[in-house]
């Protein structure tokens, strides 16, 4: 009988199946709910409720709870079209807590909201993407732009090199 982890020529590999109480991984995680690691590491910084355990070399480990609050936080994001600030309210004002995730109209209505509030309401245009802090450049002095040039033209000259092979 052939051990289920092992990797062999033509077995598919298969993963043990963890227990429903058990931490998960960042990858775990990732594959789990089908986003990049980077977008819940990135999720972090923006939703402080969101806290997996860090072990050395700061790998994470995420409750059963962690991932679940995770799998809201991707639904709103993606399927009905929040904002990172809709959901940053959300989650400030507990409606994310327990087990179903309340619509946004069905949570507008008891509170008796006249107009869907613009910065929770579902939009269809994505946040715009933060400007990138200008840079100071520096002059460069004759010396560093000699050496930096005679690099540019043994490269060129590999380039070609290369292009012909």
């Amino acid at each position: 009988m052939s051990d289920p982890l092992r990797i062999d020529g033509d077995e598919p590999t298969r993963r043990a199946v963890k227990s429903a109480t058990a931490f998960r991984t960042i990858s775990e995680v990732a594959d789990e709910l089908d986003v990049p690691q980077h977008v819940l590491r990135f999720w972090e910084t923006k939703f402080p409720q969101i806290r997996p355990l860090k072990r050395g070399g700061g790998r994470r480990y995420y409750r059963p709870e962690d991932v679940e609050l995770l799998r809201k936080v991707a639904k709103l994001l993606y399927q009905e079209g929040y904002t990172i600030k809709g959901v940053q309210r959300l989650l400030r004002e507990g409606a994310l807590k327990g087990g179903a995730m309340p619509a946004y109209e069905e949570m507008a209505l008891p509170l008796g909201l006249d107009e869907l509030d613009a910065d929770l309401a579902p939009h269809d245009e994505p946040e715009p993407e933060p400007e990138p802090k200008p840079t100071r450049r520096r002059a460069l002095d004759a010396t560093t732009r000699e050496v930096l040039g005679d690099l540019l033209i043994e490269l060129e000259a590999i380039k070609a090199l290369l292009a012909r092979h």
